[in-house]
């Protein structure tokens, strides 16, 4: 993946930004459960297109603390278990009592559906982020954008908490820590800082 091919990645005010014109558009909340998904769970197109309620839920049916991300949502076998971002988990719990008013609400359905269909494609979702990063002006982003984000900031708050880039390889769904590298943005600025510690 050569660096100048890489979407780029968003920052507070840009997310804040897309959050903004989500909500005044139409299927506001579920978009905003899109983008969310991207940008704060690291999720990747195909696997918010086939994330599943009973992902999201515990046994006892309430929306649990972390997505248990499956295989087959994944790509190869990239399952996880990523926790719920708080922002991610208040618009996915609106969300889902949306959805539970549904008759044909079930914990197999997909979290995403259209207005025609119960579920949708990756390749919707894709299309879905780059019209509204186009509406937006956001040059150079696209659907892995968020994902981008996610293991950025990740990576650059991971030893905060007592981790490691290990523990970003595990939630970006990584077999490879080279392949995560790969997605960190570098920062000019943290470089400069750092030679000054030293």
């Amino acid at each position: 993946m050569a660096l100048c091919k890489q979407a780029k990645t968003l920052n507070k005010n840009q997310i804040s930004a897309v959050l903004n014109y989500l909500a005044g558009r139409r299927n506001a909340l579920r978009n905003q459960v899109i983008f969310l998904l991207s940008v704060k769970a690291g999720l990747r197109a195909k696997e918010i297109a086939y994330l599943r309620w009973e992902m999201v839920l515990d046994a006892d049916g309430a929306l649990a603390n972390e997505i248990a991300l499956q295989n087959e949502a994944s790509k190869g076998k990239s399952g996880r278990r990523i926790p719920l971002n708080k922002d991610l988990r208040a618009k996915l719990a609106r969300l889902l009592k949306d959805c539970r008013h549904r008759r044909d609400f079930s914990p197999i359905n997909h979290v995403i559906r259209t207005e025609r269909a119960d579920r949708t494609s990756p390749q919707a979702i894709v299309n879905m982020f780059s019209h509204w990063y186009r509406d937006l002006g956001l040059i150079g982003c696209s659907s892995h954008s968020g994902r981008r984000t996610f293991i950025t900031n990740a990576a650059r708050k991971i030893t905060t908490v007592g981790g490691s880039l290990r523990d970003v390889q595990y939630l970006a769904g990584h077999s490879s820590l080279q392949t995560t590298e790969l997605y960190i943005e570098h920062s000019e600025n943290a470089r400069r800082s750092i030679v000054d510690l030293i």
